[in-house]
């Protein structure tokens, strides 16, 4: 497990006495030309993108979070070409870069202790899938006593089908939403997301 920090992050507190993280999770070749292409909603890499611009703008911190298989698999296998950072985000230069080999972005990796480390109080959700590294993310986040935001178009999904049943891209991107925002995160748009930092 590799974790880098490129930098002392500067963390400006904006009016609502936040002090954020911005977690790009995720964000691979995987997810656009691999066995995983996201599909709802559309806009999402876009957004993610206005996000971290905004980010850094404001003085909030931004993680990169990047999945990692070591052994022989047929997604995510460390070194491939899907599991490496999508181009339109790998020359950014974030302020800390970890790896996880499970869907919450702090079990095994140093994150907490980088957000402790630095006073940082809320984490902010962004990347992919909604419903696997993103929900368990912030879940993961919330018990640890962070607040969360989720960022309803800046994180995205697509459709599943199993023994258990079908669910479309929206469906599912959708319910996560619903659930998230009903008790473990504070769900709102990009836009309104970047007004608040």
């Amino acid at each position: 497990m590799e974790t880098k920090v490129f930098s002392g992050s500067y963390v400006k507190i904006p009016q609502d006495g936040k002090k954020r993280a911005l977690l790009v999770i995720d964000v691979q070749n995987e997810y656009f030309t691999g066995k995983l292409p996201v599909s709802y909603p559309s806009n999402a890499q876009e957004n993610i993108l206005k996000a971290i611009t905004a980010a850094q703008k404001s003085g909030v911190a931004v993680v990169f979070v990047q999945h990692s298989i070591e052994v022989e698999s047929p997604v995510f296998k460390k070194g491939s070409f899907e599991w490496e950072l999508h181009p339109s985000i790998a020359a950014i230069q974030p302020d800390l870069l970890i790896e996880k080999t499970k869907p919450s972005s702090f079990d095994g990796t140093g994150l907490e202790a980088y957000l402790r480390a630095q006073g940082i109080d809320t984490v902010v959700i962004s990347g992919y899938m909604t419903q696997m590294c993103c929900d368990t993310t912030a879940r993961y986040a919330f018990h640890l006593g962070f607040n969360v935001e989720f960022l309803s178009d800046a994180t995205a999904t697509l459709g599943f089908e199993n023994h258990a049943g079908k669910v479309t891209a929206q469906e599912l991107h959708t319910a996560i939403l619903v659930v998230q925002a009903s008790r473990f995160s504070d769900v709102l748009s990009t836009a309104d997301w970047i007004k608040r930092v």
